[in-house]
């Protein structure tokens, strides 16, 4: 138990109504008759001793990381990588390197195809090497990671360059999750994160950028079976290319960039012949400057649209992406690919949710109502999260999804700190807030922490009938079922797996029929 589930267990044993001398007694006794022995004692030391040294380990690797990734464009090739480390003791290692190697490509069965090393998988790669060695493993670590600071040198102006663009990423990420599962703040912080740095980094360009995904072409057939759907662009360009459809018949580059599923740069638009201009108005002696493709890659490295910039509006004569800033700008499309499936997953649970309350409700007359929220970090350093009011049922069932989430702080709804103590615990709280009963259950994520809330309320009634209680504790076990597999959906470690291969369109899951799919399974071994 941590402190917040130890503090629960004690609360919800000794109940509300009871006196504060009862309350000393219980902890009198408990400091009185608590034992622990000398093996529990020198367990827990090396337990708290293992989750501190992993934790510095990781920290340690990112930074590695990130100082190999000088140019902030999210992975290292693992060729690159396997080239140094392969000097590495004068190169007696090789056999060592050989077997993580292997190791690793069966962790990420993409690797074999694209040859990219994200944080995490760099991170696996190392500690795989070290686990070859022969001695202590984390002497080896220390010693990997010194060999590889070593191995590249950066500039001071290198290393500011780069924490300002890390920091440019961040807040993609950071708009993803405090957006209540709305896109536009991404969008908005991709096109930020651009303009900030062709201005500082770029010889103050001005650029043009825009999103385009892909989806299924279903009116125009002949024209091919998927189509790129423009669904974001700068500010300038939105007359002109906001929501525009670009089929495979179509002059230009991104379909290019899809099948190969590398960027497409092209230095000299006027001179390419196959380029497709958007802007009508722009006389041809106008259509000069440089055009990048970049496409975007899930956690699998499949593409699913692409993310393209030109110089078009620069009026200067010398207006090309130097390797730098298209390095930094396919950092961008890797952190946009983060943020945009986070809301994906997101939207998913959301769905899962309705399908799960829609299954509820005629069952459970006596649950006045359900409200759903997201768990969302905090904006400021005196609030470490927060909590997004997605979904509201009544007594009939009847749910607003809000489309504008109220956003719920800690230390502006004291009434409401049964919620906070769910989320700090992840563990079920039963309460009265001015003598209505109330049920706060978590919805966690694969760490085991919570991402979301479920208040029940179930009004002057202290407990639901038996039968009700029931049915409320299998919608809570199928829901949870339901919002893993989402959630590993999105792990790079593994292929995808589809429940039901029918369901999905363009590599999403329907949601709603995951959990009616649990629930048959339920149902099945009870049969």
């Amino acid at each position: 138990l941590n402190l917040p589930q130890f503090v629960q267990l004690m609360e919800t044993f000794i109940g509300e109504d009871i006196s504060l001398p009862t309350v000393k007694r219980l902890i009198a006794f408990i400091k009185e008759e608590y034992r622990q022995t000398e093996e529990e004692k020198m367990e827990q030391l090396e337990k708290v001793h293992r989750i501190s040294r992993l934790a510095q380990r990781k920290l340690l690797l990112e930074a590695l990381f990130e100082k190999w990734d000088n140019n902030a464009s999210g992975f290292l090739e693992l060729e690159e990588v396997d080239a140094v480390l392969s000097t590495f003791g004068e190169g007696m290692e090789k056999e060592a390197l050989r077997k993580a190697k292997k190791h690793l490509c069966s962790h990420y069965p993409q690797l074999s195809r694209v040859g990219k090393l994200s944080p995490k998988a760099f991170q696996t790669f190392l500690e795989l090497v070290a686990s070859e060695f022969t001695g202590n493993e984390d002497e080896a670590i220390d010693n990997l990671v010194a060999f590889l600071t070593t191995s590249v040198e950066r500039s001071h102006t290198e290393c500011l360059q780069s924490l300002t663009r890390r920091k440019w990423l961040h807040n993609i990420q950071q708009a993803a999750e405090t957006s209540g599962a709305s896109m536009e703040p991404v969008y908005k912080a991709v096109f930020k994160a651009l303009s900030q740095d062709a201005e500082a980094h770029g010889d103050n360009k001005k650029i043009s950028a825009y999103i385009a995904l892909l989806e299924e072409n279903q009116l125009s057939l002949e024209r091919g079976q998927i189509l790129l759907h423009y669904v974001a662009c700068t500010a300038d360009d939105a007359p002109y290319v906001l929501n525009q459809i670009l089929y495979r018949d179509m002059k230009g580059v991104s379909f290019a960039a899809v099948e190969e599923g590398k960027p497409i740069y092209v230095p000299r638009v006027q001179l390419h012949g196959n380029i497709h201009f958007w802007n009508y108005d722009r006389p041809m002696e106008e259509r000069k400057g440089s055009l990048l493709v970049l496409p975007l890659h899930d956690a699998h490295w499949r593409v699913f649209g692409i993310l393209g910039l030109d110089t078009l509006w620069d009026q200067c004569e010398k207006t090309i992406f130097l390797t730098h800033e298209i390095s930094f700008y396919q950092g961008v499309s890797h952190a946009f690919s983060k943020a945009y499936h986070h809301i994906c997953t997101l939207e998913n649970i959301l769905q899962m949710t309705v399908t799960a309350l829609d299954w509820l409700y005629p069952s459970t007359p006596s649950i006045h109502a359900v409200i759903m929220y997201l768990v969302e970090p905090g904006k400021d350093k005196t609030c470490d999260y927060a909590l997004r009011k997605m979904i509201t049922t009544d007594n009939t069932g009847q749910k607003e999804i809000h489309s504008s989430p109220v956003l719920l702080l800690r230390k502006e709804n004291l009434l409401r700190d049964y919620l906070f103590k769910c989320l700090d615990s992840s563990e079920v709280i039963r309460t009265s807030v001015c003598g209505e009963y109330h049920i706060a259950v978590p919805l966690r994520d694969l760490s085991g922490q919570a991402l979301g809330i479920f208040d029940i309320s179930i009004g002057h009634h202290q407990k639901l009938p038996p039968h009700e209680q029931k049915d409320l504790q299998k919608m809570l076990k199928m829901a949870q079922a339901a919002c893993s597999e989402i959630l590993k959906t999105s792990l790079e470690e593994t292929e995808p797996t589809y429940v039901l291969e029918a369901e999905h369109v363009e590599n999403l899951r329907n949601a709603g029929t995951l959990f009616h799919w649990f629930m048959l399974q339920d149902l099945r071994k009870c049969v």
